[in-house]
């Protein structure tokens, strides 16, 4: 039977640690490596009471175990950890490295797509689904590469989208299955790299979507705003989507120049806000998803005893 599990580096509410362990415990993940990025009891009791759970806190005694000092960058500590994850005796075959706001949402379940790969394929990607604002269950879904791509996302962004890669706010790599036991191995938050050299020839997983939680709501994206625009995902040393067009980062500083906050709720509402009008234009090119993660359910199914 094909086993799988997957690491994480967290800093989050105890709810929404526990949110994303139990939907991954009740999709049949073998074991959850998981990495706390601050002192987090109440997490960690919980955690480590369940049996396929492996947690850690990652203080000063965890990165002097790892040889390092605390990366100042969060995407250095997810590296270290999920890194740290895959040199270990390896207790699953395939493992995956997540954050906390996704989620794997499979067509029927993990295991059999994972299992049914040629044994000499070493990694898998799956592709992202990102959330509407302000809804639980619906998703604009991941488009592929190409001209009719580029189509669909003029028709449904017509004011930002040339400036978007596939219309998402957030990344559309998606996250990567490495099968276990492959030496000199790093693995990085959308790739992973043997001796240096990047895994080649991905298989694309179509049949399981990253469900991708970025952006709750519009008070949740803007409190987000100003970490992500200078540490997180839409700081300036990320690229434009196409050449020619802004950087994330420069659209939304120049919204932000011209128009306050009035401008960045416009590009939210355009975008990812979950409005009537969006989801006409999504549907429209087969592109939204109604999903129900029932998060709530899991915690109680999989942790019933949990302070929450």
């Amino acid at each position: 039977m094909t086993t799988w599990g997957l690491s994480a580096t967290i800093l989050a509410p105890t709810t929404e640690i526990l949110r994303f362990a139990a939907h991954h415990l009740d999709a049949g993940a073998h074991r959850l490596y998981i990495y706390l990025d601050d002192d987090n009891l109440s997490a960690f009791n919980t955690l480590k009471s369940h049996p396929k759970v492996r947690v850690q806190t990652c203080n000063t005694a965890h990165w002097k175990r790892l040889g390092v000092n605390r990366p100042v960058k969060h995407q250095a500590r997810q590296t270290l950890n999920a890194t740290h994850a895959y040199a270990r005796k390896a207790e699953v075959d395939w493992l995956i490295h997540m954050d906390v706001d996704e989620f794997l949402v499979p067509q029927t379940n993990v295991a059999e797509p994972l299992a049914e790969l040629p044994a000499t394929t070493t990694s898998a990607r799956v592709r992202p689904m990102e959330l509407l604002g302000g809804s639980d269950t619906a998703f604009k879904t991941f488009l592929p590469p190409g001209r009719k791509r580029n189509e669909a996302v003029k028709s449904i962004y017509p004011t930002f989208g040339q400036h978007l890669k596939g219309g998402f706010l957030s990344h559309v790599a998606g996250k990567l299955f490495v099968r276990t036991g492959l030496p000199e191995m790093e693995v990085r938050i959308h790739n992973a790299f043997r001796n240096g050299t990047m895994l080649p020839d991905a298989a694309e997983l179509t049949e399981i979507d990253l469900a991708h939680c970025h952006a709750t709501s519009w008070d949740a994206w803007h409190r987000a705003y100003a970490y992500r625009i200078e540490k997180g995902s839409y700081r300036a040393e990320l690229k434009p989507a196409t050449q020619g067009t802004l950087s994330l980062h420069a659209l939304l500083r120049k919204l932000e120049a011209d128009q306050g906050e009035a401008g960045l709720r416009t590009f939210y509402d355009e975008v990812i806000g979950n409005s009537d009008d969006l989801r006409a234009r999504l549907r429209a090119h087969d592109a939204l998803r109604i999903v129900d993660l029932d998060l709530a359910a899991k915690v109680a199914r999989h942790f019933p005893d949990a302070p929450v």
